[in-house]
């Protein structure tokens, strides 16, 4: 009686799960017939500032700052264990890594070189020696 309910449990963990992934991708076509793929909650392109406007912002930022913005730019690589980081190509050959808080989702393992846009907040830190060695893992 124990396999059975601890069977049951595990495939209503395994189905709930599932479905999740169904609600975060969705295609979607815009105004301008352009078609997103929304991963996470949905947003929109408008008032999304360029990669150049970033690249000013984060030349002015010091360690601490935070700045909430929404910014459209190409994907360079993303993490290939889950999708759970990805870094995004800047002017001048700089880049900026998003991170999701707490794992709230992944991105697509193969969208290397794809626009996306982004919102959330943008802040300057030392990612440590150990923490670097981590993401190269991925």
């Amino acid at each position: 009686m124990k396999t059975c309910i601890s069977l049951i449990m595990v495939l209503l963990f395994l189905v709930s799960c599932k479905e999740q992934t169904k609600k975060n991708k969705l295609e979607v076509e815009d105004s301008t017939e352009t078609t997103y793929t929304l991963v996470g909650l949905q947003i929109n392109d408008a008032n999304a500032i360029s990669v150049d406007q970033m690249s000013t912002y984060y030349e002015g930022m010091k360690i601490g700052d935070t700045l909430n913005s929404k910014m459209m730019a190409k994907v360079e690589s993303v993490c290939q264990a889950k999708g759970c980081w990805m870094t995004l190509n800047l002017e001048d050959g700089k880049q900026v890594m998003v991170k999701f808080k707490d794992y709230g989702f992944f991105v697509p393992k193969d969208i290397a070189g794809k626009s996306v846009i982004v919102n959330g907040l943008a802040f300057v830190e030392e990612v440590s020696v150990e923490e670097q060695r981590h993401y190269a893992e991925d």
